[in-house]
């Protein structure tokens, strides 16, 4: 079965002045033709339609394939869309409708391809379905990812290595990023289905300062539980922690913003 936007082994079927001519009459122009190619040879070759909707072969092997992702450099922009260079003749289409974010000529973006409603081969910055869940990864691990897409009731979804599912959530996304930034991220979590939850901290004690870094060295030396929550008296609080109620609240508040705690019906579970 010919499939448009890969690499394929295709033989040649027979031989005219345009070139040779593959299995399903797919040309493989002339000018491509290595010097000993005979009817009856296979040859790898990337199979795309032309401009005038014609099924050609060609030797050359562009930067990227269906199935894969890659960045591409924007050569230039139009009111219909922007075109990529993918090492082909022609540059690559990415229309309005697939961009995420600024784009802009000179820089590169992350894409995989798609075929279109013409079957053509076409760039699409939305690559979620184009991402794994198999990872090698696991928690507390660095990993390297760009970001793709910013939702704000979500968080920045990552694609780690350019390959796996990574997510930040909207609590753990501190600063201002955009789409396209590449950053280093900390897994926090690997979820059942695989996908990678993931933050900017370090899990460095150092990180946190004050009050909250007292709760956190108190849950470490306590197997990451501590009896005290909002119900407790201010006097036992002061007791346990030497803190005020009020700072114990706002330490509180800090380490869940960090993601670093959890609240239970009994106190406080540490998640780093």
């Amino acid at each position: 079965m010919i499939e448009i936007g890969k690499m394929q082994k295709l033989q040649v079927i027979r031989k005219s002045g345009s070139g040779a001519h593959l299995v399903d009459d797919i040309l493989l122009p002339i000018n491509e033709l290595p010097g000993n190619l005979e009817i009856g040879d296979t040859i790898e070759v990337f199979v795309y339609k032309n401009g005038e909707d014609k099924t050609l072969a060609t030797v050359r092997k562009p930067k990227l394939t269906i199935g894969e992702l890659g960045f591409l450099k924007v050569v230039e922009i139009t009111n219909f869309g922007a075109f990529l260079d993918w090492g082909m003749p022609k540059d690559l289409l990415l229309p309005l409708k697939e961009q995420v974010g600024v784009i802009r000529e000179g820089e590169f973006c992350l894409v995989g391809l798609y075929i279109n409603n013409n079957n053509k081969v076409c760039a699409s910055m939305r690559i979620y379905n184009l991402l794994s869940n198999d990872s090698p990864y696991q928690e507390k691990d660095r990993v390297n990812g760009t970001i793709y897409s910013i939702n704000e009731e979500i968080g920045a979804f990552v694609a780690v290595d350019d390959t796996y599912h990574g997510l930040i959530h909207k609590n753990q996304l501190y600063g201002n990023y955009a789409v396209g930034d590449q950053i280093e991220l900390r897994v926090k979590k690997v979820r059942a289905d695989g996908k990678l939850e993931l933050s900017f901290r370090d899990k460095a004690y150092n990180e946190i300062e004050g009050d909250a870094r007292k709760i956190l060295e108190r849950l470490k030396s306590g197997g990451g539980t501590l009896l005290i929550n909002d119900d407790s008296s201010p006097d036992y609080i002061k007791t346990e922690l030497n803190m005020s109620k009020r700072a114990f609240k706002r330490a509180v508040g800090r380490l869940l913003k960090e993601g670093a705690i959890e609240i239970t019906e009994e106190g406080i579970k540490s998640m780093w």
